[in-house]
């Protein structure tokens, strides 16, 4: 991952979450001609979109516990700390959507919503 996306504060990924994820690889990629590369993970198909061979995006079915929720694209935000950034964020007037808890080999993340509704994902990556 670029240096810059690994700096406290910069927006460092971005995923969809859809009902479609074939229609949706099919519609982005050709959309953007974006790479696609398939990744099986935890019993589910995660894809990730790539320009030029540098990764910027992911693709994956709904999570268990979703189906309500509209199809959406999510962001992450590095941070240094997942656990004090919830905690502050809670302390700010967030709430915890989802605790902090480890991605293998990726990192530590959570999902906050803003006290205005707005959510995102807090993560800090494995270092390198």
């Amino acid at each position: 991952m670029d240096e810059k996306l690994m700096k406290h504060g910069a927006f460092s990924w971005f995923e969809l979450m859809t009902s479609e994820a074939d229609a949706a690889k099919k519609f982005y990629g050709e959309l953007f001609n974006w790479g696609l590369k398939d990744m099986p993970m935890n019993n589910m198909n995660y894809t990730v979109a790539s320009v030029d061979g540098e990764d910027v995006a992911g693709i994956m079915p709904m999570a268990p516990g979703t189906e309500e929720m509209p199809p959406a694209w999510s962001l992450y935000i590095t941070v240094d700390d997942v656990d004090a950034t919830a905690a502050k964020a809670k302390e700010l007037g967030g709430q915890i959507l989802v605790e902090p808890q480890d991605i293998p080999q990726v990192g530590r993340f959570c999902v906050i919503r803003d006290p205005q509704g707005a959510w995102f994902s807090a993560i800090t990556y494995v270092q390198p």
